[in-house]
């Protein structure tokens, strides 16, 4: 099958499973877009693709999507390009990485504090230890040993797995019992959104509240593409919450961003009040963190009937793993992605963040689905995707001889904007709706910057 049929049919795929109709999407062409022998241009034709189409069908009017497979690949590489007055952004702290132990590889996520000190504290080193301290407490002990310690600690680790191992896991056959982008129903009240379809005048989500409550790239990632096609869009951070510092800023065009503290009275008090107006409530907290602080699905579609509710995590809310801590890099390595990639003799990364964004573009077009299913069935909607779930999916779309592919020439992508921050240099949304891209209408704010309040 071509590469353009594969695509199209990967998005009708998605458009079943979700239970929506969506106009055809033209796509033009083909993998290996990026150096890897999986097939990242399909995942990200295919993931901007479904999110485009779902975008041209709340616009109505007859909209016609389209994807380029070179466009939606390179948005993956949005982080890596995202400049602030020319200067580039540094993704890694110093302890995160992949370390030998005495039978494999372990990977340790450091970027957050925390997350760092409780790596330490499990491999038995003081605070302000090096890396060359960690590289000889990790040689002497087994992969799984460090993760399970690491984990137990409260931090994140992740050993090296192959293919077939990740498949023997118990958490494994946990994500693979529900679906790529897991749609439900969580209640009768309500439906639609407040914001009416323009009829071709406008954008597709002019009008759509989304609250964000997600960090890192996945999430904040889904949003950006809501905002992208119009939908007003606050991020609802803390000042307690540790931020990835470049991270925060190139993924938040076209948002507002308030504080919120959701331990305090006031803060849940004010949370409630913007859940009330909104239209859809996106979150990256751990499975079960923000039911526990009165903010489930449930809960959440008893104070605004018709919401839909995305949740994205690592690993899901079922299984051994249900409720952890998981990034990106980790899951690469834990489901044998990072093993083929290496040949097994070491860890080698995909070439971006993949799973991060594919999810991202995934989670958007699960807010767009649901919305489309309210619209016409009414009720609440639940959405939940996991990275282990794309990893696994990404798996499924087979290999590509695209391992000595050079890196893509991303020019004709860049775009450029004024900023408090500065002159920001960034990626332009892929996709078309009736041969127009999405755009993000504002830059960046600063944290925190504006009220807790809808405009």
């Amino acid at each position: 099958m071509s590469g353009d049929r594969v695509v199209e049919e990967g998005v009708r795929r998605l458009a079943a499973e979700a239970g929506v109709e969506l106009p055809p999407v033209r796509v033009s062409g083909d993998d290996p877009v990026l150096p890897s022998v999986f097939r990242v241009g399909t995942a990200a034709a295919i993931a901007v693709g479904a999110a485009t189409a779902a975008a041209a069908a709340l616009g109505g009017g007859g909209s016609q999507a389209a994807v380029d497979v070179r466009e939606a690949a390179i948005a993956f590489l949005d982080e890596r390009h995202f400049r602030i007055d020319g200067a580039a952004m540094d993704l890694w702290a110093p302890l995160s990485g992949d370390y030998r132990t005495a039978d494999g590889w372990v990977r340790l996520h450091c970027n957050f504090d925390h997350h760092r000190d409780a790596a330490l504290a499990a491999l038995g080193l003081p605070a302000g230890t090096g890396r060359e301290a960690v590289e000889r407490a990790c040689a002497g002990r087994t992969a799984v040993e460090i993760e399970e310690a690491v984990t137990a600690a409260g931090g994140c680790a992740a050993a090296m797995r192959d293919r077939a191992g990740w498949r023997g896991h118990p958490q494994s056959r946990a994500v693979a019992a529900s679906r790529l982008v897991h749609l439900t129903r969580i209640g009768d009240l309500g439906g639609g959104r407040r914001g009416a379809s323009k009829g071709g005048e406008g954008r597709a989500l002019d009008g759509v509240r989304v609250l964000d409550l997600t960090r890192v790239i996945a999430g904040p990632v889904a949003t950006r593409t809501l905002a992208a096609h119009g939908a007003q869009v606050l991020r609802v951070g803390a000042g307690h919450l540790p931020e990835v510092p470049g991270l925060v800023v190139g993924t938040a065009f076209g948002k507002r961003s308030c504080h919120l503290d959701l331990r305090t009275p006031a803060g849940s008090a004010a949370l409630r009040d913007l859940v009330a107006g909104a239209d859809v409530f996106v979150q990256s907290y751990r499975p079960g963190a923000l039911e526990a602080l009165g903010f489930g699905p449930r809960r959440l579609a008893e104070i605004r009937p018709g919401i839909v509710c995305v949740d994205i995590s690592a690993y899901g809310r079922r299984g051994p793993w249900a409720g952890g801590h998981g990034f990106d890099s980790l899951v690469q390595m834990v489901c044998g992605i990072a093993h083929e990639g290496g040949d097994g003799s070491r860890p080698h990364p995909l070439p971006a963040q993949v799973l991060d964004h594919a999810t991202g573009y995934l989670a958007a077009f699960g807010a767009m689905a649901a919305l489309l299913r309210g619209a016409a069935e009414g009720g609440s909607w639940r959405v939940e995707l996991t990275l282990a779930g794309t990893a696994r999916w990404l798996d499924g779309l087979g290999r590509v001889d695209g391992a000595a592919t050079p890196e893509p020439d991303v020019t004709d992508m860049v775009e450029e904007m004024d900023s408090s921050f500065g002159r920001l240099t960034y990626l332009r949304p892929p996709g078309t709706v009736d041969g127009v891209s999405p755009y993000w209408s504002s830059p960046p704010p600063r944290r925190g910057e504006h009220p807790p309040a809808w405009w």
